[in-house]
């Protein structure tokens, strides 16, 4: 028998939630019993969600098809619709969306049982958010999910279409097909912000690398989702033009999914090197040194910035450091 899930707040108030796999930091803004009555509804609705999934994980383990079956469960169709877009080009199954659509569900309780300002649910660096025209987040961006410390920010308005952020990569908790120490991606949701990173990350590689140890998914996972499947499990030392091969041909699949409306903007982090996509209207790539700090590309009223910034108390505890402004 399995633990119930856990609640708890932290030091600082914010929300803690955890039930097996999933693990949850939450935090709101507004009126305080707003904010209370939020927390209250984020718990209940938290209570039945691994399970629900569960009830479902043939399905959502399976490659997603045009054809493919329809979950039943809320949760689970959301992680359906995120990815079977993206599926007749690419091999997906649902569970590349599952976090971003747990994320998106717990918002959705939150932010339907009361009136928040603003609010977020990451859903181990996989972020839902919630923003009134006036507010803003600034979203803390890492070079490797395994190490979290900062090496950008990206500035989010309530004026943006933007309301999920997503990092995959080789180093991250998920198996990866490719080389990207992290793939952070902005979207109109959060599960598509999962799916797309898984995607993009995929894509930056280097086939046959000699550098590049792999393996059978399966051989690390009896039950992972991509089965036999290949995946990373270790990457030696590249080459410059190696480096910029294979994020390049990572842009190269996140602008195709950003023609799609699968993404709005991406950062592409390989051996300290840097690939900007959907910012600026030109992709940048570079390293992360003195010569980029203090500059920041827009995209509409989003700010993708390749400027370091100050690891500070709520940053550091969690991957991918959150604030937000009004």
């Amino acid at each position: 028998m399995r633990m119930p899930p856990q609640q708890s707040r932290l030091a600082d108030g914010r929300l803690h939630l955890h039930d097996g796999p999933i693990d949850l930091i939450i935090d709101a803004w507004g009126e305080a019993s707003a904010v209370e009555t939020a927390y209250a509804a984020a718990c209940r609705r938290f209570a039945t969600i691994l399970d629900e999934l569960c009830t479902e994980l043939s399905l959502l383990r399976s490659q997603a098809t045009p054809t493919s079956a329809r979950p039943s469960g809320v949760v689970a169709r959301r992680m359906a619709d995120a990815v079977t877009p993206l599926c007749v080009a690419r091999f997906i199954t649902p569970m590349a969306a599952v976090a971003g659509a747990v994320a998106e569900e717990i918002l959705r309780a939150m932010t339907t049982a009361a009136p928040l300002w603003r609010a977020y649910v990451n859903n181990g660096g996989d972020i839902a958010l919630h923003l009134l025209a006036d507010e803003s987040f600034t979203i803390g961006m890492v070079d490797r999910p395994d190490r979290p410390s900062l090496i950008g920010r990206s500035a989010i308005s309530g004026r943006d279409a933007i309301r999920g952020v997503a990092t995959s990569g080789w180093r991250g908790r998920s198996f990866s097909l490719g080389i990207a120490d992290a793939v952070t991606v902005l979207a109109r949701s959060a599960a598509q912000a999962d799916a797309a990173a898984t995607l993009v990350a995929n894509a930056v590689d280097l086939p046959g690398h000699p550098a590049v140890r792999r393996a059978p998914a399966s051989s690390r996972d009896p039950q992972s989702d991509l089965g036999e499947r290949i995946v990373t499990i270790d990457v030696g030392p590249l080459a410059q033009d190696e480096i910029d091969c294979a994020l390049a041909a990572g842009l190269d699949e996140a602008e195709r999914l950003r023609r799609d409306c699968a993404l709005e903007a991406a950062a592409l982090q390989l051996c300290g090197r840097t690939l900007l996509c959907g910012v600026g209207g030109a992709p940048r790539i570079g390293n992360l040194t003195a010569r980029d700090s203090g500059k920041a590309i827009r995209f509409g009223e989003l700010a993708l910035g390749l400027h370091p910034v100050q690891v500070g108390r709520r940053d550091a505890a969690e991957i991918g450091g959150l604030d937000g402004h009004r």
